[in-house]
């Protein structure tokens, strides 16, 4: 007598789907953002504060490569914005059309900073050392480095706020990361554009510590969606739902019938 075994059909194997790979690139784009934004303020922030690094030795690789970090920062920005646009539009198109716009304004504003830099490095290579008056040339970057220095306030400052609002609203009621935070966001935008505003209109430096406090939460929202979106993805909720629905092929949707 012969005994045929049979052996169990494996279950179906489910791949990493498209949208655990959209929320780790998002998320490891805005972990990106910081990994450059915060190594350039360190690099730059020695020779830019010296008024006579124009005409000095000068620190030229410095400054390259933190302008370098800077236009990394920018792109990475709207990478974010891109990389998130088709999940978040399922719940306002509008919101996340807006999202899009504004990180790419302020990776517009970003490169601005970058030429001013690039603009000062150029100055002192070619003038400096050459006869040319010294005070004139001090002047002139100095007015670069001013650009630039605005270019931070209305580029990583004020659009982050905006970028709070959107993305936070987004975030919060489609509820596809913890509530907790986008709620930072949100409540940090307003604190953000109060300091924004405050700079603007002179009342305390751009640097301060009143500055560092209302940055805080902004600071806290965007890293801790970074890291969840790195770890955890998108939590269940209707719009992923859906959208792993309608991205199933059919032979798997056969598959889970059956097995259910």
């Amino acid at each position: 007598m012969t005994t045929t075994v049979v052996q169990p059909s494996a279950a179906p194997k489910v791949p990493m789907t498209s949208l655990r790979k959209t929320a780790f690139v998002a998320g490891a784009l805005y972990v990106i953002t910081f990994a450059a934004s915060i190594p350039a303020l360190l690099f730059l922030a020695p020779v830019l504060d010296n008024p006579d690094y124009i005409v000095s030795s000068g620190a030229d690789t410095r400054v390259l490569f933190g302008g370098f970090l800077d236009l990394i920062t920018a792109l990475a920005g709207i990478g974010t914005a891109v990389a998130l646009y088709s999940v978040v539009k399922r719940q306002h198109e509008g919101f996340a059309l807006g999202l899009v716009t504004t990180r790419i304004f302020e990776a517009a504003v970003i490169v601005i900073g970058v030429v001013c830099l690039l603009s000062v490095v150029t100055l002192r290579q070619n003038l400096a050392g050459t006869g040319a008056d010294e005070a004139s040339l001090v002047t002139v970057g100095q007015a670069l480095i001013t650009v630039r220095g605005w270019t931070f306030l209305l580029g990583p400052g004020l659009m982050a706020a905006l970028n709070a609002v959107l993305l936070g609203t987004l975030m919060y009621r489609s509820r596809l990361v913890p509530r907790i935070i986008p709620t930072v966001g949100l409540i940090g935008a307003p604190l953000l554009l109060a300091d924004v505003t405050a700079i603007f209109f002179g009342a305390y430096e751009l640097g301060s510590v009143w500055h560092g406090i209302l940055v805080a939460p902004i600071f806290a929202w965007e890293l801790s969606l970074g890291v969840y979106l790195v770890v955890k993805g998108f939590r269940p909720s209707p719009i992923t739902a859906g959208m792993a629905a309608a991205g199933t092929p059919p032979a798997y949707r056969d598959a889970v019938a059956v097995a259910v």
